[in-house]
């Protein structure tokens, strides 16, 4: 859809209206400050406040203010993709949203509230049962390799890295993530280690070159798998990794050390027990497990699950969160897994998540001979900065969990 430029006296009775409503709703902001320029009109929201974050948004579309009364948040998203609206600092606007969350939640009440109820519908149909959770992983990781080759770094890990120093590149951060993993896993060369979610490899890799212990490694991805098999081929190392393309509850035998980095995200709230306890059977006795994981605060995550946020609707069919409580609630509801170790780095997702767009944007023309269009682009844009926004407002979190089980 093409933008159309707002005059000030262009908008329609029920556009005014309905401008009217949302910018009530604006009205409300404590932290930060929106500037709405709309035609020849320049509108302001909230305060500065000691950081002075402060973003300006040009309305192109006033179909902006309609899809915004209908569907809430996602109905701005969805403005967003079809060039509607812009803004100056897309990070920075969802940081001001963040921590106005309570005070703009009646931006998904009424009748955005039963579009949203409708969305949740749609979202649970993407339920991540076995057939559903090939379609849901295949829609966004089989998008082609040669896409992610363009933003991720020489690891190819999607995958928060882990900063250990502030001059680290991103290359080093993730090298320092899956070293970390490692440790945590404290893995010997007598080792065999399960990992649930290959990705393009590089754990499977740095594991066995680093540490020379054995691999085996499970995806369900088409593409990853593909990509992954001629990585291990390449590197000499079809001894030492077994690649599978197996859906993890269909795994047997059992391991020294288990593994899974940002995988959960996909199991579903559902199926957590089922994740879980699968995963206890596959460690042997005196065995470890490490999971890295995006979290969802405890405090918003019962609103979370009875409700479907961009990332679910654009960007990852079936996905879901899981909270720090949810994890140990679903575990200790089906296993004797102890925990031993957990930590939390979401510092360090907000900046890969910033490296990644820089990436993703230098090489924009490389996008687009991929045969990607600009409301693809826009996804990726809004969906990269929503993330670092709320990483860096701890909205979300990332955290790997270490279990132990025990030897009896």
């Amino acid at each position: 859809m093409s933008a159309v430029p707002v005059e000030s006296n262009s908008l329609s009775f029920w556009q005014s209206a309905l401008q009217k409503q949302i910018f009530r709703v604006l009205g409300q902001l404590k932290h930060g400050r929106v500037i709405i320029e709309s035609g020849d009109q320049r509108e302001a929201f909230g305060t500065l406040g000691k950081d002075h974050l402060e973003v300006v948004i040009r309305v192109e579309n006033p179909q902006l203010y309609r899809r915004m009364a209908w569907e809430g948040s996602l109905g701005a998203a969805e403005s967003f993709l079809q060039g509607e609206w812009t803004c100056d600092n897309l990070v920075n606007f969802f940081r001001i949203l963040c921590r106005n969350m309570d005070h703009l939640a009646s931006l998904d009440s009424g009748w955005s509230k039963l579009m949203t109820t409708v969305a949740t519908w749609g979202h649970q149909k993407n339920r991540n049962d076995k057939s559903g959770s090939q379609r849901n992983i295949a829609a966004h990781y089989d998008l082609s390799n040669d896409f992610f080759k363009l933003f991720l770094d020489e690891t190819m890990m999607y995958s928060s890295a882990y900063y250990a120093q502030e001059d680290m590149q991103l290359s080093e951060a993730s090298l320092a993530k899956l070293d970390l993993i490692c440790q945590k896993l404290d893995l010997k060369p007598e080792d065999h280690v399960l990992e649930i979610g290959t990705g393009w490899g590089g754990f499977a890799q740095y594991a066995v070159e680093n540490y020379g212990c054995r691999v085996t490694t499970t995806t369900i991805s088409t593409q990853q798998h593909d990509y992954a098999k001629q990585r291990i081929e390449n590197a000499g190392l079809t001894n030492r990794v077994t690649l599978l393309k197996t859906d993890y509850r269909d795994l047997s035998g059992q391991y020294d050390k288990l593994v899974s980095i940002e995988m959960i995200e996909a199991v579903g709230a559902e199926f957590l027990p089922t994740y879980f306890e699968k995963c206890e059977s596959l460690i042997k006795p005196g065995g470890s497990m490490l999971i890295q994981s995006i979290l969802m605060p405890d405090q918003r995550y019962d609103r979370y699950c009875r409700s479907v946020d961009f990332i679910q609707k654009y960007i990852f069919p079936g996905g879901h969160l899981p909270s720090i409580s949810a994890v140990q609630q679903a575990l200790s509801a089906s296993t004797q897994l102890r925990l031993v170790a957990f930590e939390e780095f979401a510092e360090s997702y907000a900046r890969t998540l910033r490296e990644w767009r820089k990436t993703f944007f230098d090489k924009i023309d490389q996008v687009r001979n991929h045969g990607f269009d600009d409301r693809f682009i826009r996804m990726w844009d809004y969906y990269l900065c929503y993330c670092e926004g709320a990483f860096l407002e701890h909205a979300t979190s990332v955290g790997q969990f270490v279990w132990i089980k025990a030897e009896y």
